[in-house]
């Protein structure tokens, strides 16, 4: 497919690299993302290892995240494969529990974990005279006879090394050894308490050695770009990835951001003019759209910066014209409708407003239970 960077093309720097705005990269990641359409070719499973994995510290986020990039998408498509084993739950970007291919789970794990190692070193304090790899055989004796939950894991630690701080037993644990949250955990409809295994016992299979990170730098672009080396970094919570993007570099198209940074891309990946446009989108909490960048004003406006969460909270968000514009939430209680409740962070007008109303509709028909719903605007947010 042809690139087209819209009416940014003739900007060049001195460095004659073609200058993309801000829209241009909104429209181009939103391209990526399934956001501007939905997809109608790529199933659930595709999807999730089309976009790297779905972050999922919460168990709704990934169905919602799913079914704003997905036509016809029903959660019990990706409940299904996690029953199947075909998706995991595990900790790997940012150190974070993402939702996961099978494949991806036993590829991208050894990527990041430098990492994963990385983050022990902020709690050398409370693991004084713990002896990782004893704590990783005994972890994994324990979790493949049956699933451990964590407190269940941390009370045989601590009885190992009761000297040592609880909670970064606990870290050690899930850093030292790829753990994966077994269902119930994560299904839709059920509820079930996270109990941990390892990805190839669960899998019955092993995961290979650490990929070069090349093929995966070209897969974060393919989803996330064009980007920049920090904001692959930024992602996957990897340093020193320049000599990756360096080494692609001849197969790659490149340009540069309204502040001069280099950003990378597939030189065939499409890249939407800027005044293409975007329809209404409601995302939910931790959407890896919003996390994945070093510089997020691609779809953060700068006047929004921190709206999309209140300290460790984050909200679920409402795109308006491919920007971040409002928060929302749902209430369902027993017996009565479903409520969608959309807190806007500035004036809608009234075409916006109807918009807004049909896409809020559809995603209480398709995400309920309910068999009546509402959508309603509430005061404008923060």
């Amino acid at each position: 497919m042809a690139s087209n960077t819209g009416t940014t093309s003739p900007r060049r720097t001195r460095h004659a690299h073609p200058v993309l705005s801000t829209r241009a990269l909104n429209r181009a990641t939103l391209d990526r993302q399934l956001l501007l359409r939905r997809s109608a070719a790529l199933s659930p499973k595709e999807a999730v290892a089309h976009l790297l994995g779905l972050q999922a510290q919460n168990v709704k986020p990934p169905y919602f995240a799913l079914w704003s990039r997905l036509a016809g998408f029903r959660p019990q498509a990706l409940s299904e494969l996690m029953e199947t084993r075909e998706v995991v739950r595990i900790v790997t970007m940012r150190s974070t529990i993402h939702t996961h291919t099978a494949d991806d789970a036993l590829t991208l794990r050894p990527l990041v974990q430098s990492a994963r190692d990385r983050e022990l070193n902020n709690f050398r304090a409370g693991l004084a005279g713990v002896d990782r790899d004893r704590l990783a055989a005994i972890a994994r004796t324990l979790v493949e006879e049956r699933p451990y939950t964590m407190k269940e894991l941390r009370e045989v630690l601590l009885a190992e090394w009761p000297d040592a701080d609880p909670f970064a037993l606990s870290v050690a644990a899930r850093c030292v050894l790829p753990l994966v949250q077994v269902t119930p955990r994560g299904l839709w409809g059920r509820s079930g308490q996270v109990a941990l295994t390892t990805v190839e016992h669960w899998l019955g299979r092993s995961p290979g050695p650490a990929p070069a990170p090349d093929e995966t730098v070209l897969r974060y672009l393919g989803a996330f770009g064009p980007a920049s080396v920090k904001d692959m970094q930024t992602w996957s919570g990897l340093t020193r990835l320049g000599a990756a993007f360096e080494r692609l570099r001849p197969e790659l198209a490149v340009f540069q951001d309204e502040n001069g940074v280099e950003l990378f891309d597939l030189p065939d990946a499409a890249r939407p003019d800027e005044n293409v446009p975007a329809p209404p989108r409601f995302l939910p909490e931790f959407d890896n759209l919003l996390l994945s960048h070093a510089d997020r004003t691609r779809v953060i406006p700068a006047e929004y910066r921190g709206r999309n969460s209140d300290g460790n909270q984050a909200h679920r968000t409402l795109l308006l014209d491919g920007f971040l514009a409002g928060i929302w939430r749902i209430e369902e209680p027993k017996g009565g409708a479903a409520v969608l409740t959309v807190q806007p962070f500035g004036e809608l007008g009234r075409a916006r407003r109807a918009e807004v109303a049909e896409e809020g509709a559809r995603l209480l028909a398709d995400m309920t239970s309910a068999t009546s719903y509402d959508v309603r605007f509430g005061e404008f947010a923060g």
